[in-house]
This record gives structure tokens, sequence and C-alpha cells, in this order.
């Protein structure tokens, strides 16, 4: 099937799916009213529903989330079709990008974009990749690399996806990873390290939902309850241990080891890197010394916009930080420190820094037009009152059922972040009522509330449209659905091993039972695909 007649398809099948959506509302009246008729029913998880089904069906994230908006903002606005345009444009686009917080990550992403354009043409990508490939011999030792640097990059997920990206691109490409595999390392290291890390952004925000308790506390004692970070990050040592992969990671990097071919899929990604000229008087420093810097930076702004300089506590500092100013401002020193430390070694002129700026721009257009659409799809659920649809069905759960609470609410979690693409506002709807639910029997306090923190990571980790996700990709530099379909069989496998874990926690009351059951469960699963796995390779060897 051509190029042309598949996007024809998408289009008609787009279209199809938004009359099917919008035939139950055609017969209502526009509505000026704050509340739309359908708000807070079944139908406001309609328009990420659509979304999401339409890009893993058609490949394609632009359409797929525009109809998907498009969707939200039909079922708004009912039959009044200057509604339905002022919905989409005023409380959805222009909304969206009006948002401070939104802005800042932004201008974060178009930040690192121009740092990793500088630091390509320096010659440092290159020559940190060749002073790698001295040190690590091999493809699994590259990706263990990866991981552990993902790790230290604990205190912000848009930060660990971008980072861990640029430095390790060059690594990984020597050794013929696939841009899908280390897509999926840099976001499996990105949301379940952080949300298991008392020092970071994420910390910060699930302090802040807790009410009436010390937020930094609960964290730290959710942390053993949190099977859904942990298993993940065991799950990523053990595929790289074992040396195997299995679903449609195993064809991505069946193509990169064997046709040198680390994209499999080459739609709209950037070609910055082939076009720039690189120096090849690059040293290691080049990339070394700027990554280093904008930590540094990065760190300072989080504990200045928390307060640390007027008095505050370094803890109480971190914890009240906005992380979306801090990057911004941490990113953008960073970058004015880097561009004169390029020009005072002379590996590029103040004219090469300064090319480099719309270069940056360019490689970042993909990511903030997938993000741009993506928020404004989460402002058509909170218009349609996705939250307190969800909050309704939670409440309405009876007090017989506590032993299956934290595994309920884990997958109400992960429902509500998937839909979403977002944790923080997952984690916003869902503390409050796992903190009331408790009430009467505090010795689950803490087990359900990690539930909701887990089920919100991994919601938003299978998510096409979470901003993570995104940047993920971007920091790859992969096709956004081949990380999605790659990534999804790798976090379903966890999210089911998880579920079982807190069922069993709902009748233990303590982690250690569930941990046990959910790491024996999730070894087993690994062996019986890669056995699988290699039953397949020696059928196709043996019909080659």
């Amino acid at each position: 099937m051509t190029r042309s007649i598949r996007n024809r398809l998408s289009f008609i099948m787009g279209l199809a799916l938004l009359t099917i959506a919008s035939m139950p509302i055609l017969g209502f009246a526009a509505d000026k009213a704050k509340e739309p008729a359908l708000y807070a029913t079944w139908m406001s998880a309609l328009p990420p529903v659509i979304a999401i089904c339409l890009a893993l069906i058609t490949k394609e994230v632009y359409s797929s989330l525009f109809i998907g908006v498009l969707t939200g903002a039909v079922l708004y606005a009912g039959a009044d079709f200057s509604g339905i345009m002022e919905h989409l444009l005023n409380n959805g686009i222009i909304a969206s990008l009006t948002s401070a917080g939104n802005v800042g990550i932004l201008i974060f992403l178009v930040i690192l974009g121009m740092f990793v354009a500088m630091m390509n043409m320096s010659g440092g990508s290159a020559a940190f990749g060749n002073w790698a490939s001295t040190k690590v011999k091999s493809r699994k030792h590259a990706q263990f690399t990866t991981i552990l640097l993902g790790i230290l990059i604990f205190v912000d997920d848009y930060f660990n996806c971008l980072t861990v990206g640029s430095v390790m691109k060059p690594l990984s490409d020597k050794f013929n990873i696939s841009r899908a595999k280390l897509a999926y390392l840099i976001d499996a290291t990105a949301a379940p390290v952080c949300i298991i890390a008392p020092i970071s952004s994420w910390a910060a925000a699930v302090s802040g939902f807790v009410q009436g308790q010390n937020g930094l506390s609960v964290f730290i004692r959710a942390i053993p309850y949190n099977f859904y970070a942990i298993f993940t990050i065991v799950m990523m040592f053990s595929i790289v241990a074992m040396g195997f992969d299995y679903s449609k990671m195993a064809i991505y990097e069946k193509n990169a080891i064997e046709n040198g071919d680390l994209l499999t899929i080459h739609e709209n990604l950037a070609t910055q890197n082939e076009e720039i000229a690189v120096n090849d008087k690059g040293h290691v420093s080049d990339l070394i010394l700027p990554v280093v810097v904008l930590i540094i930076c990065c760190l300072i702004g989080m504990i200045y916009t928390g307060g640390f300089f007027s008095g505050t506590s370094f803890v109480d500092a971190f914890a009240n930080c906005d992380a979306a100013v801090s990057l911004s401002m941490g990113s953008l020193v960073a970058l004015i420190i880097t561009i004169v430390y390029y020009c005072a070694r002379r590996v590029l002129s103040f004219h090469d820094c300064m090319s480099c700026v719309p270069e940056g721009f360019k490689q970042m257009v993909s990511p903030i037009l997938v993000l741009t659409l993506a928020w404004s799809l989460k402002n058509m659920t909170d218009s349609l009152g996705l939250a307190p649809f969800v909050a309704a069905m939670v409440k309405r759960m009876p007090e017989s059922a506590m032993v299956l609470i934290p595994a309920v609410l884990f997958v109400i979690s992960c429902a509500l972040g998937f839909a979403s693409g977002t944790s923080w506002g997952t984690f916003g709807i869902l503390i409050p009522i796992a903190l009331a639910i408790t009430k009467s029997n505090p010795d689950m306090m803490i087990p359900v509330i990690s539930a909701c923190m887990a089920g919100g990571v991994c919601g938003d980790h299978c998510s096409p449209i979470s901003d993570t996700t995104i940047m993920a990709s971007a920091g790859a530099e992969c096709n956004h659905i081949s990380h999605v379909e790659t990534q999804l069989p790798y976090a379903l496998t966890v999210l089911v091993i998880s579920a079982i874990s807190y069922i069993v926690v709902g009748f233990t009351k303590t982690a250690i039972p569930g941990l046990i059951v959910g790491l024996v469960l999730l070894f087993l699963f690994l062996n019986f695909m890669k056995k699988r796995q290699l039953r397949k390779d020696a059928v196709a060897r043996s019909e080659a």
C-alpha cells in the first residue's frame, strides 16, 4: 500500500470516528454554560481514546491528536460551529500555549535543541562516541551505561529524557542499538526513577497533593510500594543482561543489528545532524562540560525558585520549586556559559554558535507540535469533566473491598494517566481520594497512595500523548509511534505484574511479600519470553 493511499485511508478513518463520536450530541443546542451536557460522563474519555487509537492504527500522530482535540470541542459545544471553533482554539490550543508552565517547558526544549546542535557542531558528541567506544566494548555495556546515566539524572524527567538522549546517542549508534530501544531506556529511567527519588521535582509535586500529612515523609515511605517503578528498573537491567527483546522491539533491534538501520521508520525525523558540518578538533570535554554546567545551573535554578537564597531550607526549597521556570532559567544560563566556553576554546566561532540557534529550534519543532496538541487534548478532557467522572467512580467503591483497593486504584490511575497523558494530574485527582478512603483504615494509607503514584507513572509511560513519552522520542531522535509501539508491550508486562503485587499487598499490608511475588513473576515471564524468542529465531533461520 503506497503512502498516499495509507494517508487517505487514515484521513477517512479519522473522519468516520469523529462522526460516530459526534452523533450522540448533534441534537444538543449550543450550551454556553460552564458545564456542557456531557460533563463528567463516560464520554469525557472519548477524545483521548480516539486520539490514541488513531495514532496506533495510522502511525501518524499529528492528525490523530488534532482529531482527538476536535472531538473534545464537538462534545463540549454540541452543534454550535462557532462554539466548537472557540473552544478548540481559545480553550484548547491557545490556552495550552499561554500557560506559563507549558511555555517554560517549550523554552527548555528549544534551548536543549540548541545545546545538542552546538555539541554536535563542536565535535564533542563524535569525540565522546569515539572515547566511549574504547571504554565500552559491547552493545550490552552501552545499554547498561545508558540506564546508569538515566538513574544518575534523577532530579527531573524532562531534563533526564533530553540530556541522556544527547549524551548517549553517539555511543548507542556505534553499537547499532536501535533508536526505539534507546528511547525505551531513556523513558524507563525518567519518570520511574524520579518517582522513587526523594530529591526530585516529582517528590515536590506529590508532597503538595498530600494535604494534612508530611508530604516528603509520605513520599519516602511509599517508595517500597511503588512496584511499577521498581519492576520497570529491574526489567530494564534484566532485558539487557539476558540479551534479548520481544514483541515489536525485537523487530527493531534485529533490523538495527543485521541491517544497520537504527530507525526502521524514517518519517518526520530531524535531519539536523546530517546538515551541520562537524568540527574534527572536538574533545570529550566539549560534550561533558556543557552537560555538567547544565545540570548545576538547573539544580541552582530549582532551589532559587523554591526560595533557598531567601532563607528557605534546601529540602523545602526543592519541594516548593517551579520546575518549568527552574529548567528554562537554568538552561538559558548554561547556554550562555557554553557559548563563551566554545568561543574561548575556538572550536566554534560566535557565528557558528548563533547558526545553531535556528538549527536547534528546527530539531524541536516536531516534539513542540506534539506537546502542544497533547496539552490541548488535556484541556478538552478537563473541560468535559474527566477528573470528576473518575473521582465519582472511585468514591462509589464499597469499603468491604478494601483489600482490593490498592490494585483497583492502581488500574484506575493507569487508565487516567493513559487517557490524560499526565502523571501529576492523575496524582492531583486520586491522592486526595486515597486519603479520604483510608481515613478509617490508616494502615492502608501508604500502599494506596503509592498505588496511585505507580499507576500515574504507568499510564504516563504507556500513553502516546504523554509529554515524557514525547520527549523520550525527541531525546533519542526516534519516530514517536515507533517508540510507543515498542515500549507498550514492556510497560504492559510490568503493569500486570504490579497489579498482582498490589493484590498481595491488600492482604498483607506490607511491601516485602508484594515485591517478592512481583520479582518472581517478572523473572519467570522474562525467561519464558526469552525461550520463546529463541525458538522463533531458530525457525526463521531454518526457513531462510
